[in-house]
């Protein structure tokens, strides 16, 4: 059964850093791309960042480029978001994702497995 465990999330002052990690239960993890999505209350489920199987191509939403950047350690089944100069408009609950279709996904219907969510919080 494949689990997704973020950590990482708390409270921090507007222009912080934050990382946040995701380990996944894969035994073929590194065939899987990998993917951030967030969610603040009352607004849909949204992309931030996503990794390709192998780590050499990402995708950033526009609201985060620069800010943030994803990467993975496939020896450790593990997916990282390092969030730079955070945002009031960056609170939301982070969700890990996983896709077994290799490719960089944007979209979380494109999705296979989802993790319970992190909460972020940024302080103004």
């Amino acid at each position: 059964q494949v689990q997704l465990v973020e950590s990482g999330g708390g409270l921090v002052q507007a222009g912080g850093s934050l990382r946040l990690s995701c380990a996944a239960s894969i035994r073929t993890f590194r065939t899987y791309s990998m993917g951030w999505f967030r969610q603040a209350p009352g607004k849909e489920r949204e992309f931030v960042a996503a990794i390709s199987w192998s780590g050499g191509s990402t995708s950033y939403a526009d609201s985060v480029k620069g800010r943030f950047t994803i990467s993975r350690g496939n020896a450790l089944n593990t997916v990282y978001l390092q969030m730079n100069s955070l945002k009031p408009e960056d609170t939301a609950v982070y969700y890990c994702a996983a896709d077994r279709s290799r490719l960089v996904a944007t979209t979380t219907l494109e999705y296979d497995y989802w993790g319970q969510g992190t909460q972020v919080t940024v302080s103004s």
